[in-house]
């Protein structure tokens, strides 16, 4: 069975979709059946997996009860896509109707986790029904961490938010890990970033850190993860590197 992993963080600018994005990639070009869903109504991660003309989105699915897969898109990195659109923006007061309105996106997900090894979401930056949803219906979460600032308001609330989902919605619900990125080891910030999440986190921050890479934050603008778009840049190598630990901690169960 496949496992369904949410990447989240209340604050904008910390990476969160360039993870679930080039993640997604990395699993994929090793073999790996990825799906990856945008439930963020900014869906940057359905432009920067190169899908931009969207028909049918996760809000079909969420407020209008539309089949998944009518809405998959195939992407050129060999990853499945459930995209987003800016309807998303409009979700959180439809599902507000439904009896359900917590676990609707688990109800979708839930057949299709034989489909695929990792079902990977990217959660908008807020902590709505939007991303109660897709924690409900995640095995465990990823939290990037910015190092050039640490927000600790902003992850207090997230871990309130996964402790309430556990707590009454998922009792499975674990972390995964904190990914530091944005990382610039000759920077004091980046140092203080470091030892706040080690403080916060323990043992669930990655080894791995993601540097600040310009060709990376060009692959966003050119709709191809950076694995494709140069993979022999930091960004790219760097999430290699995640990639080859995430999945030895996926396979030790950490």
């Amino acid at each position: 069975m496949g496992r369904v992993i949410s990447f989240i963080n209340p604050s904008k600018g910390v990476g969160k979709t360039a993870t679930c994005v080039n993640l997604a990639a990395t699993l994929a070009a090793r073999g790996k059946r990825v799906l990856a869903v945008d439930s963020a109504p900014n869906a940057r991660a359905t432009a920067w997996l190169g899908v931009r003309d969207v028909q049918r989105s996760v809000y079909d699915i969420l407020a209008e009860d539309e089949d998944a897969e009518a809405c998959f898109c195939r992407t050129a990195s060999g990853v499945e896509l459930l995209p987003a659109d800016t309807r998303l923006s409009d979700a959180e007061q439809a599902l507000i109707y439904r009896r359900d309105r917590e676990s609707a996106l688990k109800q979708t997900l839930g057949g299709m986790r034989g489909a695929f090894d990792f079902i990977l979401i990217d959660c908008p930056s807020s902590v709505g029904l939007l991303t109660v949803n897709a924690l409900t219906a995640s095995d465990g979460y990823i939290v990037p961490v910015c190092a050039e600032r640490f927000e600790e308001d902003s992850l207090a609330l997230l871990v309130n938010t996964a402790m309430l989902v556990r707590r009454h919605l998922n009792k499975d619900l674990r972390m995964e890990g904190a990914l530091l990125t944005m990382y610039d080891m000759r920077a004091a910030a980046a140092r203080h970033a470091s030892n706040e999440a080690e403080h916060a986190f323990g043992k669930c921050v990655y080894a791995t850190v993601i540097p600040r890479s310009t060709r990376l934050a060009e692959s966003s603008e050119g709709g191809m993860p950076a694995t494709l778009y140069d993979a022999k840049c930091l960004g790219a190598r760097a999430y290699e590197t995640f990639c080859e630990e995430f999945l030895r901690r996926s396979e030790r169960g950490d």
